[in-house]
């Protein structure tokens, strides 16, 4: 089976080591685990990682690495529309869409010039947030019950006029019930779990899960272990498979996939200039090599080829085709 990605961090960990004068890192440091694990397809997120909050400029040097790694590339291709991805994968080339975690760098402009800089550079999904607060709204981790700004909510229509996905992954409950009341398509919250089964500030309650049913949304499964379960020896393959039934049993088998958010590469912890927090893994799948050891379990449990085929890429591919075509 292949599978599909809604969320990974690579375009951090290309920007970090190209600036330390590596090349070619996708190649060196990722295809592999993905070709392992048969992923064919993903989205890469432009993220201003901690500790480089000057977002104007962590923003640049990502634009600046990013071209540079695309212009190398010998195992990936940027795709823009679902007929692009289409012929990558009749190529057997693995796609990249572009995403956009966190726009504070697009927040700081109040003409929202800076959306159409993500779309030129080829985006097509964005979040509003990552953990910060910013002039468009405010983060889940912010613990702000404000909801989006009105510049925000004018970002949030201008995503959706240009055919951008928006995503509420990050994003305060009052944040995401200013999207769900005003969208007129769906949106997805790429890379979260389900407030049922681990209440923390990221993952979603089932008025959620259910309102991004409402508007034929996706919820990616978030494999960072404090979201999968409170208790260490529970972070594992089968609690995330549990947050995997609870969606279905609230939301459908349409409206679940992939967010993963692979990301023990970017630790470092004798490196100040790498951000260290994000190498909390799950036990039993620590990487993309290992995606397949959670579609087993799905198989343990009595889920069928078609109901895997979903999760795995069906759904969000048809929330793409839904809001980007």
């Amino acid at each position: 089976m292949k599978y599909f990605d809604a969320h990974s961090d690579i375009w951090a960990d290309v920007t970090i080591k190209r600036l330390k004068g590596e090349t070619d890192v996708f190649h060196n440091h990722h295809w592999p685990a993905l070709k392992e694990g048969n992923v064919e397809g993903s989205m890469l997120v432009i993220w201003c990682d901690p500790p480089h909050l000057d977002y104007e400029k962590r923003t640049a040097e990502q634009f600046k690495c990013i071209t540079e790694e695309i212009a190398e590339a010998k195992d990936f291709r940027i795709v823009k529309s679902i007929a692009e991805m289409e012929q990558a994968k009749k190529d057997g080339v693995f796609y990249v869409w572009i995403g956009v975690e966190g726009m504070a760098y697009a927040s700081m402009d109040p003409t929202l010039a800076r959306i159409d800089e993500y779309y030129d550079f080829g985006a097509r999904h964005g979040m509003l947030t990552w953990n910060e607060e910013n002039a468009f709204g405010h983060s889940a981790a912010s613990g702000s019950t404000e909801g989006l700004s009105d510049l925000g909510k004018e970002a949030m229509k201008k995503m959706q006029e240009k055919g951008m996905l928006v995503d509420t992954s990050h994003l305060n409950e009052a944040g995401f019930w200013d999207i769900a009341k005003r969208t007129d398509k769906p949106f997805v919250a790429s890379h979260s779990n389900c407030k049922a089964l681990c209440d923390v500030p990221r993952n979603l309650s089932d008025e959620q899960l259910r309102a991004i049913r409402d508007v034929n949304g996706v919820v990616g499964l978030n494999s960072f272990s404090q979201f999968v379960d409170p208790v260490p020896e529970k972070q594992n393959v089968q609690g995330l498979a549990d947050h995997a039934e609870h969606m279905i049993d609230v939301m459908g088998i349409d409206h679940v996939g992939c967010g993963f958010d692979f990301n023990g590469y970017l630790g470092d912890p004798n490196d100040p200039s790498v951000y260290s927090g994000l190498d909390d893994i799950l036990i039993g799948m620590a990487t993309s090599a290992e995606i397949p050891a959670l579609f087993a379990e799905f198989k343990k449990r009595g889920m069928s080829e078609e109901e895997m085929e979903k999760i795995a890429f069906g759904n969000f591919h048809r929330v793409l085709k839904d809001t980007v075509g």
